[in-house]
């Protein structure tokens, strides 16, 4: 019995007594704490608001579509359909070797697991798609994803529109180049989809502490497409920043604490790393710690930072570095807002620079408004 199936069984016992309970409570008091209750739904709010698409839209929507086999379906349809842009995410079995199947058949009709995303291409490219995908997957391993294993459980893109080919190979090649072992994702035209029995739908919604092997809430950080910002020589990064840019930067050293640019600065907006333009924190953020740096709860997605041990000034600190120009940002601590996550990101203002939210649009970062 897999993964899947034992949730499924779990899952109903759980409805039964949820169902016993609910029945018996409803006569009882609400909560005391009413204003805690609409905290949580306000902060829910703010984060559903950037990844659900008005309905109004859908009017002047450029509708496409793709095929993501990604392990088990239950946690890929609930990623996607977070995801900003993605207007539906449906669960079913796709390329197998019968034009017919259902779950309990699956493993014999060789069919993946897979799920049909219906995106507006106005509003994020089949490259944002597929960026996003390969955050969530391991693209090495065959017929495993998380503790799921078994030919259902493969990875694989799926097309119909023949014109999708070259942005997919693109995705693809870069992939490879980051592995040392070969992909093990499929890249074939879609050759049928069936959709999934209905209580595999929206499983994830319906049963929120049900199986999934991934971390769904990384839907909400936007993919920040590396290809976009190229690290310049060494040469041309000494003709680019000042001096001491380029000792905070590419000699890790550190500025003065409250007599720099940033530290006291919260104007909406983003930060980006001085080198090569990659959008690293975001003004939503950004907090007075009292610490005289600039303070953060989080980079604008995991994506951007890398994370080295720091055994300097006889100290063991963890340093905070940017993906694409490698530039020394500062240091993560944990003695941050501990209702943001406890983190305090400590960065040098000489390693960033401001773009204000009015000019974000104009110079190429219109696509992170949603995030300030």
């Amino acid at each position: 019995m897999d993964h899947k199936m034992k949730w499924l069984l779990f899952g109903g016992a759980v409805l039964l007594v949820l169902g016993l309970f609910v029945l018996g409570s409803r006569m009882m008091p609400t909560l005391k704490n009413q204003s805690a209750i609409n905290q949580i739904k306000e902060a829910a709010v703010s984060q559903a608001e950037p990844v659900k698409q008005k309905k109004a839209d859908l009017k002047n929507a450029n509708l496409k579509h793709i095929y993501l086999a990604g392990g088990c379906f239950w946690g890929v349809e609930e990623y996607f359909s977070r995801v900003d842009g993605v207007v539906d995410a449906v669960s079913g079995y796709a390329n197998g070797t019968s034009e017919t199947t259902k779950y309990e058949l699956i493993s014999q009709t060789k069919h993946a697991e897979t799920v049909h995303v219906t995106y507006d291409a106005n509003k994020i490219s089949l490259r944002e798609v597929l960026l996003h995908y390969f955050r969530i997957i391991d693209p090495t391993s065959k017929n495993k994803q998380g503790n799921d294993r078994g030919v259902q459980y493969r990875t694989g893109v799926y097309y119909k529109d023949q014109a999708d080919v070259e942005t997919i190979n693109k995705v693809f090649d870069e992939q490879k180049e980051k592995f040392k072992e070969p992909l093990a994702v499929e890249k074939q035209p879609l050759k049928h989809f069936i959709k999934a029995e209905e209580y595999h739908q929206d499983y994830l919604k319906k049963n929120p502490n049900g199986y999934c092997h991934i971390n769904v809430k990384q839907a909400s950080y936007p993919v920040i497409d590396a290809s976009k910002y190229k690290k310049p020589s060494d040469a041309e990064i000494k003709k680019k920043l000042s001096d001491e840019e380029y000792a905070v930067t590419q000699k890790n050293d550190t500025e003065r604490a409250f007599s720099n640019r940033y530290w006291d600065k919260f104007d909406a907006g983003i930060y980006v790393d001085v080198v090569t333009g990659e959008p690293l924190f975001s003004s939503k953020d950004k907090f007075e710690s009292g610490c005289g740096w600039p303070s953060f709860t989080r980079p604008i997605s995991p994506d951007v930072a890398t994370y080295k041990e720091d055994h300097s000034f006889n100290m063991t600190r963890t340093e905070v570095r940017s993906r694409i120009g490698n530039s020394h940002l500062g240091h993560v601590f944990t003695d941050g807002p501990k209702d943001k996550g406890g983190l305090r990101y400590c960065i040098n203002s000489l390693a960033i620079h401001f773009i204000p939210k009015d000019q974000m649009e104009s110079k190429g970062y219109g696509y992170l408004l949603n995030y300030v």
